[in-house]
């Protein structure tokens, strides 16, 4: 095994590890996800099989029937796995310097963001470019209303609802409506579970 101290910044992100965002070998996959995006946002409204091929190449894993419509914005592309029969509206932003986990047959309304950077307190490491992140997980079944927000580390249930706008700063258990800002649960999903 390799001694933590030698690896590559590459290596330490996908450790979960702090790392400096400006590697060259971070900032190659970068622009390689980038020129991914630009295709798939470029795409014209009835060319499906050609967005799925570009998300293809440019997602970890995509499931089959899924659908997801630009624009789509992320860092790398390659942490994100989205399950079968998932839909994605207009708008995504899936910050993926940590793993962005998206069960199956989960709503994504637009403009949700799932954000797993995290950057540190201390202004002397921020200014020297240093970052972290913490992986997102959205269990199968899952809604994501228009502007939801998911912050660093949060897992959603199985089932659960998070409402229009919601910023969801911890973990939602299963079968479960969230709303507001920060989410907070006001009551059960009928028939869930």
């Amino acid at each position: 095994m390799v001694p933590e101290a030698a690896w590559s910044h590459r290596d330490r992100m996908l450790a979960g590890q702090p790392y400096l965002g400006a590697d060259p070998e971070l900032a190659a996959g970068h622009r390689r996800a980038r020129r991914l995006m630009d295709q798939f946002n470029r795409t014209a409204a009835d060319a499906v099989a050609d967005r799925v091929r570009i998300l293809e190449q440019l997602l970890g894993r995509l499931g089959p029937d899924s659908e997801v419509r630009p624009p789509f914005y992320c860092d790398y592309g390659s942490q994100i796995r989205i399950g079968e029969r998932t839909f994605v509206n207009f708008g995504l932003v899936a910050l993926d310097p940590a793993p962005i986990t998206i069960g199956s047959d989960v709503q994504i309304g637009p403009n949700v963001q799932l954000l797993t950077p995290t950057h540190p307190i201390d202004p002397d490491l921020r200014r020297a470019k240093w970052e972290g992140a913490r992986p997102i997980d959205i269990a199968d079944n899952v809604w994501l209303g228009g502007g939801v927000i998911v912050l660093p580390g949060v897992s959603i249930g199985e089932n659960s609802v998070a409402g229009a706008g919601a910023v969801v700063t911890r973990d939602v258990p299963a079968g479960v409506v969230v709303v507001g800002n920060p989410a907070r649960v006001v009551r059960e999903v009928s028939g869930a579970g």
